[in-house]
């Protein structure tokens, strides 16, 4: 949709796409039915059906699939004992100009000979002794600015359903799949008490998180009659992605094509961060497990914020410099290299030089 909402121009696009006939999308390749023994499909259905595999949350569970599965398309058939490191740096030169697609294979790869080594599939993991390429983007998504936060702000005014799914991002600090989830039953009191989604069949995460006055503002003022507060036209919760595609058109809408709603979980922590919470602080709010993670978040926030206390350490040196008055020359009051009983050597005992044979310290003394 190219025209501004709201306008009869936008009405009438908006017709115009309803009456259009949909145009199909070419079918995914997927991987041939007949799964030989040996071959790396074999040892990719063998990864799908471990514990690991299967401890992974849906989306990661579905994304990893997609990724191994396309590389089944190409390589399913063969011996997944005569894939070495050699085939995959080759692969890794290959995709070079897209590091992050590679990395992910990678990722898939090593999980997969990691569970046939224990089902004794294969007898070494060729994926392990390749490195990852270096990420064009070592920042990750971009975190809000303020300036982005008010920007969004001014577009959807308070009692809007965009304005409250930015406040939940902003002031928990909640990925958007918890964020789609979180509802009045996860109130008590003035507090938000939940699982993260994340991990929840490995390692849960639970947390508490009072409830900032501003987001119960927000909350109250925004109608929603379904069990979550993010519901969708027909009143049905949002699913992980159709939120994220969702939030995303209206970043669009308010001139923010750049952001994202992780981008506001960055920007939660970040802003703790300036605000000089420790990282154990930061994690308790976002639910992080190291101290690694954290700081990947907040790192430019954490060196602003300790250049700020360094150089106003430099600014209350120069003030305390322009405060002190020299005091002038006067011939007829006593000068402090006159007290007596004072010794101030304009030298060291020693000399300015070490003593040699040819240079003495009575000399360097005299």
């Amino acid at each position: 949709m190219k025209e501004e909402p709201g306008t009869d121009a936008f009405e009438a696009e908006y017709r115009a796409a309803l009456a259009a006939e949909r145009t199909p999308k070419a079918p995914r390749p997927q991987p041939k039915g007949i799964v030989l023994p040996g071959s790396i499909d074999a040892l990719c259905v063998a990864y799908y059906g471990s514990a690991k595999f299967k401890g992974m949350d849906e989306r990661s569970q579905r994304v990893r699939r997609l990724i191994l599965d396309r590389f089944r398309v190409e390589h399913g058939t063969k011996r997944a004992s005569r894939m070495d490191a050699a085939f995959l740096e080759r692969r890794r030169n290959a995709m070079a100009e897209t590091p992050e697609a590679f990395n992910s294979l990678l990722k898939g790869l090593r999980a997969a000979y990691e569970a046939g080594l224990k089902l004794r599939l294969v007898s070494s993991n060729p994926a392990s002794s390749v490195a990852y390429l270096a990420s064009q983007n070592p920042d990750g998504i971009h975190a809000w600015t303020t300036e982005e936060v008010e920007q969004f702000e001014a577009k959807y005014p308070v009692g809007t359903k965009p304005r409250l799914a930015m406040a939940l991002l902003l002031y928990t600090g909640q990925r958007r799949s918890d964020v789609v989830r979180l509802g009045r039953q996860h109130v008590r009191g003035d507090v938000l008490t939940f699982t993260q989604q994340k991990g929840r069949k490995r390692k849960p995460v639970q947390l508490t998180l009072p409830i900032v006055p501003e987001l119960a503002r927000i909350i109250a003022a925004t109608p929603s009659g379904g069990l979550t507060f993010l519901t969708t036209e027909r009143g049905t919760p949002y699913t992980v992605d159709s939120f994220g595609n969702r939030f995303r058109a209206w970043c669009r809408a308010a001139g923010l094509p750049h952001c994202s709603p992780h981008g506001l979980r960055k920007a939660a922590a970040s802003r703790l961060a300036e605000l000089g919470a420790t990282a154990h602080q930061i994690m308790a709010v976002t639910g992080h497990r190291t101290l690694k993670e954290v700081d990947r978040y907040t790192r430019a926030a954490t060196q602003k914020t300790m250049a700020e206390s360094a150089m106003a350490l430099v600014s209350a040196q120069e003030k305390s410099h322009q405060g002190a008055a020299t005091p002038e020359w006067d011939e007829n009051n006593a000068q402090a290299t006159e007290n007596i009983g004072e010794k101030r050597w304009m030298v060291p005992r020693g000399g300015i030089e070490p003593p040699t044979l040819r240079f003495s310290v009575a000399c360097s003394t005299n």
